[in-house]
């Protein structure tokens, strides 16, 4: 497998590439041909001789990818001359993880950023990146955003370049763990959901942008309703314990009518009210399942995800997944009890 097998959209799907696979002597040369490929670049390491380095690839639309990189640390440069034998004409946003840090230098700015922070840098400008870890493994993942795909005109996305982005609030406190769990949601996706994925990221990617740039309303109109509509579902997902949590709650807490958010999940696989019910049946048939949680009742597991009357959640319980809430809690005990010879 080499690095021109790299998902190119979401019917390509998944590539996971590790130097482990290579002799250990052959590994920064491999890691120097791999990120070579990706976008030309010269790196430099202390730790040539023991290299180690590792990628997973989600693609979800064309020539855009999710990609996560564990690696030992290094120095990495793309100079005017690089840029001249290849320009993918693409920005990469980066989210720093685990332990590490990097320092990111482009377009005259700077960029020191510790783990949970982002920035924005593009393959059409030199760039200098260190690239630092404690624990002697550096990790990031690196949303892919082919220039075309991002609706600001006129480059102004380059006013952002090697700027640390905020990642606390709006679109940006979405994106950050959305990026870092996508890898595993896709896993179970045909290509049609993981574009949709794909878009969402997208969608959040330039949102995070425009607002920074102060220019939200030249987004277009499908970019901010995507947006809104991943700030719902996560505000969802943050309130599913609230026995309240209905539409007219939700509309209100957005500042829009009942009738837009009706309309906002008009393309969605399901109406609003039916996903608040999905997600708090998955919830409590998780927790009815974990043998650390059988000491609370079914009742109490039922109230804890949002259900105020037993006989409505016993029932819709059955409705989903075909048993009563006591014969699910039972079937993963009795399954636990033959898997460890009980």
């Amino acid at each position: 497998m080499s690095i021109a097998d790299i998902p190119d959209g979401p019917d390509d799907s998944f590539l996971t590439m590790g130097s482990d696979s290579v002799p250990e002597p052959d590994r920064f040369s491999w890691w120097a041909e791999v990120v070579d490929e990706l976008m030309p670049v010269s790196i430099s390491s202390a730790h040539a001789p023991r290299f180690e380095g590792r990628l997973e690839a989600v693609g979800m639309l064309p020539r855009s990818q999710v990609t996560t990189f564990t690696f030992s640390p290094m120095t990495a440069r793309r100079s005017l001359a690089q840029i001249r034998r290849q320009d993918p004409e693409d920005y990469f946003m980066i989210l720093v993880g685990g332990r590490s840090s990097i320092r990111l230098e482009q377009s005259r700015n700077v960029a020191c950023l510790g783990s949970g922070e982002m920035t924005l840098y593009s393959s059409s400008r030199p760039l200098i990146s260190d690239f630092h870890d404690p624990g002697q493994q550096c990790r990031m993942t690196v949303l892919r955003l082919p220039r075309t795909a991002l609706p600001l005109a006129d480059g102004r996305a380059d006013r952002l370049l090697a700027e640390p982005l905020p990642t606390r609030t709006g679109s940006a406190a979405l994106l950050a763990p959305y990026l870092t769990g996508l890898p595993d949601a896709a896993r179970s996706c045909g290509p049609a959901e993981l574009a949709r994925l794909g878009s969402v990221a997208v969608d959040l990617a330039a949102s995070l942008l425009a607002a920074r740039l102060g220019e939200q309303d030249a987004l277009p109109v499908e970019t901010r309703k995507a947006a809104l509509l991943a700030r719902i579902n996560a505000f969802i997902d943050h309130n599913l314990a609230d026995p309240w949590l209905r539409p007219a709650a939700i509309a209100a807490h957005h500042h829009i009518s009942v009738r837009t958010l009706h309309t906002l999940f008009r393309d969605a696989p399901e109406p609003v009210a039916a996903t608040v019910r999905r997600r708090r049946l998955q919830r409590s048939h998780a927790d009815l399942t974990d043998p650390a949680l059988r000491h609370r009742t079914i009742g109490e597991t039922a109230a804890r995800w949002g259900f105020r009357n037993p006989a409505d959640f016993s029932r819709a319980f059955r409705a989903a997944y075909g048993v009563s809430p006591s014969e699910a809690r039972e079937r993963a005990q009795n399954a636990k009890d033959l898997g460890t010879g009980c």
